[in-house]
């Protein structure tokens, strides 16, 4: 497998700290001239400038706080902005993609639009059926890896051309697993991250997300915005599933572990919903949820996770459009500067990169995408995701910057910490695409998957004897497809009807998907919806994909035990019913 390891800012030896201190000397050298544009960095022999002859000049810190201190305006504005783009091509796009670039940014393709505003980062987008968050999803420029492959390479080319070239171009996605991911034909699915919970294995965990990283690297994806950290407290359909479980410890260790995992592989790994968003259960696509619970819950069962994360070296953090009405009320924790400068800077000891969740969503469009990129800038985010319009974040960006409103320092200590993360990146390979669904991968995540499959009535050993049937609720067909293909492999007899039935339920059903004839009913996303089920069994796997498809097709041949615990409290059942 390939290892090539980013390090972390641990291993760096605080590598953020240098950067900012280089900065720091940089910005009293005098780096400004007229109109507020950025000037070149002094020549080495003046003593004020770049690093000491103590830090070495590999240092990402040391070579970041030089690039961005000799960067022009417009290149500092365009290294905070990571827009996403119509077209599944660089270079070459549809008549329909072409309109939607030149609606979101005046520009026809991806390439132009990286060019055009020198911008840091990229984020690919993708939506599916059951997901969460389709809604600030606007199109999909994600198809199969050879495809992801060609897309990333073309917008490294355009931007080895800017100003910032020597760090390498930025390009994220949403890759959780389960409901939450972007790329799925082709690639080695993991399970959702509440069935890694259930499992409660964080080696495999682990395992299973270095599998992921180096599948994702292949593609050129080198930031991915997961895993989330948030807590599952309160029952939702944004978080759900998502989630680790409602345990902080537990969750902070599975966090952990997809950290080590995903950034072993050469990918940043990024926590979010930072203030935690599994203590509410409003979707903040669509309005603004409100954390009710006192500080010092929160700091106890919100935030150890992201505690944990940081110190598994997380290169990045995703704030979270949340009002936490015991810290900063009223305000989005995206735009608060006491949340994210003071609480997760200061109290947390955060020195990496902390990006914003989706601009696109309503509670950060009660700005103008100009006023909202300066609001988050100066709230203590370093990176601004998906503006809903690229030209007038942009230019909103450029204008504050000018007239002083955005300090010059604040905003070329973003770009710094941008650039760190780049050159902290720089030191991995691309793997050829051939290393993707690799056996070993395989097997590292359905060992994971095997591991979650929960019994939460019913006994260990056999749950049915003789024939099944397979059923499902709506739109599950391709779902009970894999099932039937899995059973049937490891010897279980599979017939249409009269059989023993095994009922498959998912992300978003309710009591009226249920099946009254079912012996054993399946809960593949959480699962709350078992205890008004009737079946003399009761499984959870937590998640659909192919894999947690085959470790249920093992516990009903008898091959495997459900050894899994439900990661969250569901009334009237246990954690499990197959032992302690």
């Amino acid at each position: 497998m390939w290892d090539t390891q980013v390090p972390t800012p641990s291993q760096h030896g605080g590598v953020v700290v240098v950067a900012l201190a280089v900065l720091t000397s940089l910005l009293l050298a005098g780096c400004t001239g007229g109109r507020g544009r950025a000037q070149p960095t002094p020549a080495a022999s003046d003593p004020t400038a770049g690093p000491s002859p103590s830090v070495p000049v590999t240092d990402p810190g040391a070579r970041a706080a030089t690039l961005a201190g000799s960067l022009a305006d417009e290149d500092l504005v365009g290294q905070v902005l990571m827009p996403f783009a119509y077209g599944d091509a660089a270079d070459r796009v549809s008549s329909g993609s072409a309109a939607g670039n030149q609606k979101l940014a005046g520009v026809d393709t991806p390439a132009q639009m990286v060019a055009k505003y020198r911008l840091g980062g990229l984020i690919l987008v993708g939506f599916s059926a059951d997901d969460p968050t389709s809604g600030n999803q606007e199109t999909t420029n994600v198809d199969n890896p050879d495809q992801v492959r060609g897309l990333t390479a073309g917008l490294r080319s355009v931007a080895a051309d800017l100003a910032t070239g020597a760090a390498p171009f930025l390009i994220g996605t949403d890759q959780e697993y389960g409901v939450v991911t972007r790329i799925t034909e082709g690639v080695t699915q993991l399970p959702s991250a509440l069935a890694a919970g259930a499992a409660g294995k964080p080696d495999l965990t682990e395992a299973a997300w270095q599998a992921a990283g180096t599948e994702l690297a292949a593609m050129g994806v080198n930031v991915d915005f997961a895993p989330v950290a948030d807590v599952l407290v309160t029952p939702s359909t944004v978080i759900g599933s998502r989630s680790y479980g409602a345990d902080p410890s537990a969750v902070a260790a599975q966090v952990s572990g997809a950290v080590r995992g995903l950034q072993s592989a050469g990918v940043a790994a990024t926590l979010k919903h930072f203030p935690g968003h599994g203590h509410s259960a409003t979707d903040s696509h669509e309005a603004l949820p409100r954390l009710e619970q006192p500080r010092a819950v929160l700091e106890l069962e919100a935030w150890s996770p992201f505690a944990a994360g940081i110190g598994a070296g997380a290169l990045a953090v995703m704030s979270g459009h949340l009002d936490v009405r015991a810290v900063d009320p009223g305000t989005p924790a995206t735009f608060s500067h006491t949340l994210l400068t003071e609480v997760l800077r200061g109290q947390l000891g955060f020195q990496g990169v902390v990006i914003t969740d989706g601009m696109n969503m309503a509670p950060a469009k009660r700005w103008s995408p100009g006023e909202a990129a300066v609001r988050a800038l100066k709230a203590g985010n370093d990176l601004i995701l998906m503006p809903p319009h690229v030209g007038q974040a942009y230019d909103g960006l450029l204008a504050a910057l000018r007239d002083g409103s955005l300090p010059r320092t604040r905003l070329v200590e973003a770009v710094t910490r941008v650039l760190t993360m780049k050159f902290t990146l720089a030191g991995a390979a691309t793997p050829a695409l051939d290393v993707i669904g690799t056996p070993a991968h395989l097997a590292a995540a359905t060992e994971l998957a095997t591991a979650a499959v929960t019994a939460l009535r019913g006994q260990c050993g056999s749950l049915v004897s003789g024939p099944i049937t397979v059923t499902a609720s709506a739109g599950r067909k391709h779902t009970r497809a894999v099932l039937i293909k899995e059973l049937t492999a490891a010897g279980v007899p599979v017939v249409d009807t009269g059989g023993a039935v095994v009922h498959l339920v998912g992300y978003g059903d309710g009591t009226d998907d249920l099946s009254a004839d079912a012996a054993v009913t399946v809960a593949m996303d959480t699962p709350y919806l078992l205890a008004e089920a009737d079946s003399p069994a009761l499984l959870a796997t937590y998640s659909s994909s192919p894999a947690a498809m085959t470790g249920l097709a093992r516990v009903l041949a008898g091959t495997a035990t459900p050894a899994g615990r439900s990661p969250v409290p569901v009334p009237g059942l246990p954690a499990t019913s197959c032992g302690t």
